[in-house]
């Protein structure tokens, strides 16, 4: 066993029993590499990937391969889950020379941690040529090593940057209108989603435009969102026998899925299922979000109310394996009613799956369609295909499972916080709401240290070495337990979501520039202290805080929060028209600049209830506020035993209504 034995990390553990002498990163390797004057091979994935299992099978379980490496290098293994910041340097390296990026991550550097080569997955020989020519490299060529060292690292502090803006800025319709339409040229108006293959979720996207098209009553974006929403539920991607979605197909139409499952996209795409419910009533949102959470609580919760990070693709070694069928399999186990399953899933003798011969489920019809199709009642139909996917859950449990990245961050499960609250807001199922409460509780015992800071990982198999967090764990947090206030009208979530600010304010904004770093004040210094701007498949964190930011500013009536808020805004609000779908959550931001965010306070004695009814009236652009108590500014005088709704936008308040009806016409 190397180095990484020692290892919390389930990923780091999978490499340690490599013949590569791996250390994690730290003192001791950074030491030897300086001391010795080797370059650092820095590779970098995380527990779930497929292609990092290939790469370690084919390469670092090599004697011969793990010898050069051994011999010329110092090697590091780095979970990018656990080390983001590390991660964020060298993505950045080596999408600056090969223009795309992903996992495994492979970079060599000089001793002090300047990159000056690196890409994704390696052949074996192709990594063996390169590990060569490397070393060579550097041992007959050190200047040139250390002058292109020196322009990647300047490329690395410029990538992801911004100027800052010192001029208010007021956005209207035409700013909005700037971002979406040339959006729209990447929209797939057959398949849904953006652009061909491969297709991710990008939940964010479809958020702001689901708002979007409610706001501005656009029914062409509102049609596409719609259209995206039924394609993935329907596609492959999805988890038709046990819930939950896949990362991303690796086609055009949702049906191959990269078969990993990780916490952060179910959590996302949970929020907006859930959303997307209130906005359009579509019982198929309900049933992914109810069946998103099923597979939270079956196989990502921990016993103590914490969220495990994911789910591998592999089971056995094959890729998928676990979530694949054969026809043969679905006929001995559903008897009678496999031929109506096999339709409705589209299962073939030789398999839809044709390059791996298997099946993997995905639906074409709704089930009023295929119905009429079959001649069979609606009820008749799901009866039979709810009793099949039953049956083969049962089945598939028999299976080896994949294997589970057991620890628990504290980002992603602010993001599932946020999903179950924005569950429970959409159908108020107290279920949901335990859970969410749960969870909560998980976070402020396990993830927050004597002095009130975050922890980024808890992991129940060891200690976590570290106590350091970075900047999205808490935007992530504080959003969710905004979230959570606002189901709750508990004010502990907000008070804690306001001590969290104020402590991510100390540590990471940056107040000459307007912005905040990924990294605390006091963290490791690596060779770049970057900012987090640009939303991906996760909203980056900058955009997440401003979020919250504008929120907390009406809830305590305080400016300058507010005024940090726009600040951020004003500072990426020239790039997002460049490209929206990687700024869509500031993009939200916007909207809600130019629509204006309500403030709607219920109190009184009845403020459940009438809650539970406001909430089925999507208003997206609203923060929501009261209870029979409260210390908030907004609330002040305005408890009375009779339930009132109060509508406030820009420190302007309507005259207190006793019922729903004269609320929304206040708003709409």
């Amino acid at each position: 066993m190397n180095r990484l034995a020692n290892s919390s990390s389930p990923y780091l553990l999978q490499h340690a029993h490599n013949p590569v002498d791996w250390f994690p990163w730290g003192p001791e390797a950074l030491k030897k590499a300086e001391n010795e004057n080797k370059l650092l091979l820095v590779s970098i994935g995380y527990s779930a990937c497929h292609w990092c299992h290939v790469m370690e099978h084919e390469s670092f379980e090599d004697e011969k391969v793990a010898a050069v490496m051994n011999e010329y290098f110092v090697c590091i293994k780095v979970d990018r889950e656990e080390r983001p910041d590390i991660d964020q340097i060298y993505m950045a390296a080596v999408q600056l020379m090969t223009g795309r990026g992903g996992w495994p991550l492979n970079c060599i550097c000089l001793p002090d941690q300047r990159p000056i080569y690196g890409g994704t997955y390696f052949r074996k020989n192709d990594w063996l040529s390169l590990l060569f020519n490397l070393a060579d490299f550097y041992k007959n060529k050190p200047e040139e090593a250390e002058d292109y060292a020196n322009k990647l690292t300047d490329g690395i502090i410029k990538f992801e940057n911004f100027t800052p803006v010192s001029h208010e800025k007021l956005y209207t319709r035409a700013d909005l209108e700037a971002i979406v339409t040339p959006w729209q040229r990447y929209f797939d108006l057959i398949e849904g989603g953006l652009g061909s293959a491969p297709k991710f979720p990008m939940p964010n996207n479809w958020q702001f435009l689901t708002r979007y098209a409610h706001l501005m009553q656009d029914a062409a974006i509102a049609k596409q969102v719609k259209l995206t929403l039924q394609k993935m539920a329907f596609g492959g991607i999805y988890d038709h026998i046990g819930g939950g979605f896949a990362r991303y197909s690796v086609d055009g139409r949702w049906h191959v899925p990269h078969f990993e499952k990780m916490l952060y996209d179910n959590a996302q795409l949970l929020s907006l299922y859930a959303e997307a419910a209130v906005w359009a009533h579509d019982p198929l949102y309900e049933k992914v979000a109810d069946e998103i959470i099923q597979f939270i609580a079956n196989e990502l919760s921990s016993p103590d109310g914490g969220f495990y990070s994911a789910l591998d693709a592999d089971s056995e070694g094959v890729e998928g394996k676990f979530y694949t069928f054969n026809k043969t399999e679905i006929e001995a186990v559903l008897g009678a009613d496999a031929q109506v399953f096999c339709i409705y899933y589209n299962i073939t003798t030789e398999g839809n799956w044709a390059e791996e011969e298997t099946n993997v489920l995905f639906r074409n019809d709704n089930d009023e369609q295929l119905a009429e199709k079959l001649g069979l009642g609606i009820s008749e139909l799901q009866s039979k295909i709810n009793s099949g996917r039953l049956k083969l859950l049962a089945y598939r449990s028999n299976r080896v499972r994949p294997g589970l990245d057991y620890k628990i961050l504290a980002s992603w499960n602010g993001l599932m916080l946020k999903g179950l609250a924005d569950a429970f807001r959409a159908f108020r199922k107290p279920e949901y709401l335990q859970l969410a409460l749960k969870n909560a509780d998980f976070i402020l015992n396990n993830l927050v240290d004597q002095a009130g800071r975050l922890k980024r990982i808890y992991s129940e198999k060891k200690l976590v070495d570290g106590d350091f967090a970075f900047l999205d764990d808490y935007a992530n947090i504080i959003d969710a337990f905004i979230a959570l206030y606002e189901v709750t009208f508990d004010e502990q979530w907000l008070i804690k979501a306001r001590e969290f600010t104020e402590k991510a304010i100390g540590l990471y904004y940056d107040d000459k520039q307007g912005m905040f770093f990924y990294t605390a004040s006091d963290d490791e210094q690596l060779i770049a202290r970057k900012y987090e701007l640009m939303d991906s498949v996760i909203p980056a964190s900058n955009s997440v805080m401003a979020n919250n930011l504008r929120k907390l500013s009406l809830f305590f009536d305080d400016e300058n929060l507010g005024n940090i808020a726009l600040q951020m805004l004003n500072n990426i609000a020239p790039q997002i028209a460049k490209y929206g779908s990687s700024y869509s959550n500031w993009a939200g931001l916007m909207l809600n600049e130019v629509v204006g965010l309500y403030e709607v306070a219920i109190t009184g004695e009845n403020f459940e209830t009438v809650q539970a009814q406001f909430e089925k009236n999507y208003i997206p652009n609203k923060i929501i506020l009261g209870g029979k108590k409260g210390i908030l500014p907004l609330l002040q005088g305005r408890f009375a035993r009779d339930t009132r709704i109060f509508v406030c936008r820009d420190k302007t308040c309507g005259i207190p209504v006793f019922n729903i009806e004269d609320a929304l016409r206040q708003i709409k």
